[in-house]
């Protein structure tokens, strides 16, 4: 699995009701039905990973976060997950507000256009930077809003959402030792996970 995909499926209690929206090649759904014993099942845009998720015995179907998660009931799933997708999605907001309206805790990764190689990148080139984590050019990217943690914090607070726990890490899966302050992490982290609740539910 990827570093974050490591680090969300530490976050998840074992035996659990968990849905991955953007669940890809299904290896977190995977690692959480066969370590975790989680009831654990995905959706999934591309039909190519469906296939390959389903012939693998993993419970995925075809949809995706923008249109489909509308048509769950509420509290249906305990973590409902968005790895690396929310950066990729037409409505960031309201696929939050759907995931903590069908899930008790919702898990988001999404890397950080606010590290200090694309700031510098876009300072001394003046053109849309790429790194490792922002591989792909402008005009083939899927990443419609990218956003920085400092952004993404500043969401989480106007829709009163509760931040339960968060880390900012770079690719070689070093958790970044600046993880106590909100403002390095955004200038050094390459990627950041966040586990929310709305304020009526309990800490677990």
């Amino acid at each position: 699995m990827r570093l974050d995909q490591r680090l969300i499926a530490g976050m998840i209690r074992p035996r659990t009701r968990v849905l991955d929206v953007g669940s890809g090649d299904g290896a977190l759904l995977d690692y959480l039905f066969r370590n975790s014993g989680c009831d654990a099942r995905g959706i999934e845009i591309d039909m190519r990973e469906v296939t390959r998720s389903v012939a693998h015995g993993l419970p995925v179907m075809h949809g995706d976060a923008d249109h489909d998660l509308v048509h769950y009931p509420d509290n249906a799933f305990d973590y409902v997950v968005l790895q690396r997708t929310l950066q990729a999605v037409e409505r960031p907001r309201e696929v939050l507000r759907q995931m903590l309206r069908i899930g008790r805790y919702a898990i988001v990764s999404f890397p950080n256009f606010g590290h200090w190689r694309l700031r510098l990148q876009l300072l001394l080139r003046g053109r849309m930077p790429m790194t490792s984590v922002w591989s792909t050019p402008w005009y083939d990217t899927p990443n419609i809003h990218p956003c920085t943690i400092l952004d993404f914090l500043t969401l989480c607070r106007d829709e009163g959402y509760v931040v339960q726990q968060w880390m900012a890490v770079d690719e070689d899966g070093e958790r970044a030792p600046w993880r106590r302050s909100i403002r390095l992490a955004n200038l050094f982290g390459e990627q950041a996970l966040f586990l929310l609740r709305r304020k009526d539910t309990p800490r677990k």
